[in-house]
């Protein structure tokens, strides 16, 4: 896992910094082994994973954050997201310690179709994915809903609250959707860092039913 963030951070990162101090039992008691799981934080562009990690992360988050220019113009769809000003090239990586051992580590898929190609590298090893989706723009989130069916990595869906967006209830996006029943819908706030981890303890959980005995 070391030499992931390392690699990452090389190639273009724009930071990552550990605590000073040890703030977690693992990180003090050397008989303690931490189990460490990754999970994919994916949907369409703008929808809010580079926020989710942030909100979230235990440490100084891995961002590779970059301005937009007037070349994506006819590429990057802003009509939902005026004032977005920078998007994520490569990906997101935050850590997050739940129940003392538990080790969430995260990473944030790019969004737009020319990164895509990153997706294969990034979910390698994954426990699972939580798909984001907004619901002034929900066809954004099918390529993530369709790559992970077609690998059979588990996923829930979480639907990220805007204040300008209208409030629909899980059911309602379920079905827009076409979710299957066993899979969780949530409504969520990615700034929000107790709704983030709600979600995350749901995909936790949906992919260990989902694992073979």
């Amino acid at each position: 896992m070391d030499s992931v963030v390392s690699d990452a951070a090389a190639s273009g990162g724009t930071s990552f910094v550990e605590p000073d101090e040890p703030s977690q039992p693992w990180q003090t008691d050397r008989t303690r082994a931490p189990i460490a799981t990754k999970i994919v934080i994916a949907g369409g562009f703008g929808v809010g994973k580079t926020t989710l990690v942030t909100a979230v992360s235990e440490i100084t988050p891995l961002q590779t954050e970059a301005l937009m220019t007037e070349a994506s113009e006819e590429t990057d769809d802003l009509t939902d997201t005026p004032g977005k000003l920078t998007t994520t090239v490569a990906m997101d990586f935050g850590r997050i310690t739940l129940d003392d051992d538990l080790v969430l580590y995260l990473f944030g898929t790019p969004g737009q179709q020319r990164f895509w190609f990153m997706w294969d590298d990034l979910v390698r090893g994954a426990i699972g994915a939580v798909v984001l989706a907004d619901t002034r723009r929900l066809k954004d989130c099918f390529p993530a809903l369709d790559y992970f069916e077609s690998c059979g990595l588990p996923y829930v869906v979480a639907v990220n609250h805007f204040d300008d967006s209208e409030s629909f209830e899980p059911e309602d996006v379920r079905e827009a959707l076409t979710i299957a029943e066993h899979i969780p819908v949530l409504i969520m706030d990615a700034r929000r860092r107790v709704s983030v981890i709600e979600s995350l303890l749901a995909l936790v959980g949906h992919a260990l039913a989902e694992t073979p005995e």
